[in-house]
């Protein structure tokens, strides 16, 4: 059953909104967003933790990629929460443990 605001909110360019309600619904959603979106955020989430480790004098092209693919990763998952879900991920620093937050909060499958 979809959640009852199917049309509220609905657009291809924000991030399905989760308000606690129908995880799987949202789920599927969110990833067919930021598949959407950029296929290599996907892999940041599933594939993460990515956290800078190494001095700016340090950082690659590579290095400064993943940067700003996890940070907009992690941009795409916070705007698609409601702000009384905002709480349970708020002390994550990378899109994976957003994710995995989430995930093992609401995946009934897990």
């Amino acid at each position: 059953m979809a959640p009852l605001n199917l049309e509220e909110g609905q657009s291809i360019y924000h991030p399905p909104k989760f308000d606690g309600k129908c995880y799987w619904w949202w789920k599927a959603r969110m990833h067919d967003f930021i598949m959407a979106e950029d296929c290599e955020l996907w892999d940041i989430i599933c594939d993460g933790p990515f956290v800078p480790i190494k001095t700016i004098e340090e950082y690659t092209e590579a290095y400064k990629k993943a940067l700003k693919k996890n940070a907009r990763a992690k941009k795409i998952l916070v705007y698609g929460l409601e702000p009384n879900e905002y709480d349970r991920i708020s002390t994550c620093d990378t899109a994976k443990k957003i994710w995995e937050a989430l995930k093992i909060a609401y995946d009934e499958t897990t």
